[in-house]
């Protein structure tokens, strides 16, 4: 840490330099953490701040380490932890120290360190960088009322006002002991210095220079004997021996505040980084779940049933690969280089650097979401998608041999973006139509159709063998032999085969429906449509 001096207006101000950007040292130790609070469902904004540190992690060969923080009792929501836990197992994110894993810096829920804080926090007090504060909410809502009366935007407790406060700096000793034996309300505030430039660098963003006059006097520790964010992670990064704190770009105004603990506490701070936002698919504002709720997308990982009966869809249930997803959310603020965007763990692992992390917001697109899903989908090999989509045939009461289900997932597999649409695209294979589309009956149905359609029934009950080569031979031969157009033959045979249309091509549809199902088809649309 550098002090020098210099002037801004009419102040002097002591310049504290904890700049850090030196770059990473082959030899040098990586532990990075990821500390959600357990208030509800993890955003996938989280899921990204979690994956950029798993990736620095396994980068460096380094430790990765989930640490709950659970101090504001107030919005702990049941269960919140529990689906963090089985968010990152979903994502491949493997953490090796956490409330699971236990480790040498535990606990690493911070509701159970509550001591460690309050014992840091009066080693702040005794050395003159923190102070009680007794102030009653009634007083400090008066102090709003006459900062907005004044024309004031907010009233701020820092350097200008915490001396007409009531506190332990501008309470006598005794009157202060009295209070506190006496069990009077307090809270412990961070006493701000005076005159201090704070410059300090972030891995992503460069240089920051803050005015120390310009911050008030957080809390650290409330009246409910808990510690705040500020000071509990900022305990537990140094004890926890964490080397970089990558987090997202919210919490880079409390920067300043967490390098002037370090400094109060006469720690190394660790090095800072601080990631870009999710932005809405519109490139406006934070993407939140109203959002998701809009346009008909997740904004969690895994869907999230709430203890109040409240729900939220999850990217796993609405049928996302983990390693789509994964894949996708890295490339939302980062830039691996190249052309490439399908990458694995191990690639991005081997790629990834925070240098490469943008400053300004990433947009988030559904429509690409859906893209890398897709990607992973045809890429599979078909025995996998076909186990994958038998729990869905067994549900409707389908029974098929896999063989053939094989052969109906290759045809179709790349006009779906996910397993559960692959019934979409194949039901026909399985289920004879049951109606037949109006609009294409009017167009492609004329009254010599059933004709044609029986003596092409005829023809193709005799081709020997049944596959799709031999049948595509019989109906040109056969259009040959009754002067007829390719769509007076096609349109109305897709119509009695699908009852609209759509499918895969007609001859290997044929093939896999077989001889029989292709003839009781034919008869029964000749039978149906015409009446």
């Amino acid at each position: 840490m550098a002090v020098s001096q210099k002037t801004v207006g009419n102040s002097i101000y002591l310049n504290v330099d904890l700049l850090n950007d030196q770059p990473m040292k082959e030899e040098e130790t990586v532990r990075v953490r990821f500390a959600p609070s357990p208030t509800g469902p993890l955003h996938i904004g989280g899921v990204r701040t979690a994956l950029y540190n798993y990736l620095f992690a396994r980068k460096y060969r380094g430790t990765m380490i989930l640490r709950i923080e659970d101090t504001d009792r107030n919005r702990f929501v049941p269960g919140a932890e529990e689906y963090i836990i089985e968010s990152l197992k979903w994502c491949g994110i493997q953490l090796d120290e956490g409330v699971e894993e236990g480790g040498p810096a535990g606990p690493y829920r911070q509701s159970e360190r509550r001591d460690i804080y309050r014992e840091h926090v009066m080693k702040l007090v005794e050395t003159g960088w923190a102070y009680y504060a007794f102030d009653t909410p009634e007083e400090l809502e008066d102090k709003r009322q006459e900062a907005a009366a004044a024309g004031k935007d907010i009233f701020q407790y820092d350097i200008h006002t915490r001396m007409d406060m009531c506190n332990s700096l501008t309470l006598e000793k005794k009157e202060v002991d009295r209070r506190l034996q006496s069990g009077d309300s307090f809270v412990i505030r961070f006493k701000m210095p005076e005159n201090e430039e704070i410059r300090f660098s972030d891995l992503i963003r460069g240089e920051i220079r803050v005015l120390s006059d310009t911050l008030d006097d957080k809390v650290l520790f409330k009246s409910d004997g808990m510690p705040t964010y500020h000071l509990a992670n900022v305990v537990d990064d140094h004890l926890m021996y964490i080397s970089h704190v990558i987090r997202g770009e919210e919490w880079l105004p409390s920067l300043p505040l967490h390098v002037m603990l370090y400094r109060a506490f006469g720690w190394n701070p660790p090095r800072f980084a601080h990631l870009p936002l999710l932005l809405k698919p519109t490139g406006k504002g934070k993407l939140s779940k109203r959002d998701g709720d809009k346009m008909g997308f997740p904004v969690f990982p895994l869907e999230w049933k709430g203890p109040n009966g409240e729900t939220a869809p999850g990217y796993r249930e609405s049928g996302y690969y983990p390693e789509a997803f994964v894949n996708m959310l890295a490339l939302l603020g980062w830039n691996p280089g190249g052309e490439k965007e399908l990458l694995s763990m191990d690639e991005m692992i081997g790629r990834f650097s925070l240098e490469r992390v943008g400053k300004a917001g990433a947009r988030f697109d559904p429509g690409k979401a859906r893209w890398f899903n897709h990607q992973y989908l045809i890429r599979k090999d078909p025995e996998t998608l076909a186990r994958e989509f038998r729990p869905l045939l067994d549900e409707k009461g389908v029974q098929t041999r896999f063989d053939r289900l094989v052969r109906i997932v290759v045809m179709v597999k790349d006009r779906v973006d996910f397993v559960h649409e692959l019934w979409r695209e194949t039901w026909f294979f399985f289920l004879p139509p049951q109606e037949y589309d109006e609009k294409m009956v009017k167009k492609r149905w004329k009254p010599e159709t059933p004709g044609i359609l029986t003596r092409l029934g005829e023809s193709l009950a005799k081709t020997e063998p049944f596959r799709a080569a031999e049948l595509e031979a019989t109906v040109k031969n056969f259009l040959e032999m009754e002067h007829l157009g390719m769509g007076q033959v096609m349109n109305p045979l897709r119509l009695a085969l699908v009852g609209a249309m759509a499918g895969p091509g007609l001859f290997e549809l044929c093939e896999i429906l077989g001889r029989g199902e292709v003839m009781k088809r034919i008869e029964r649309a000749c039978r149906t449509i015409s009446t």
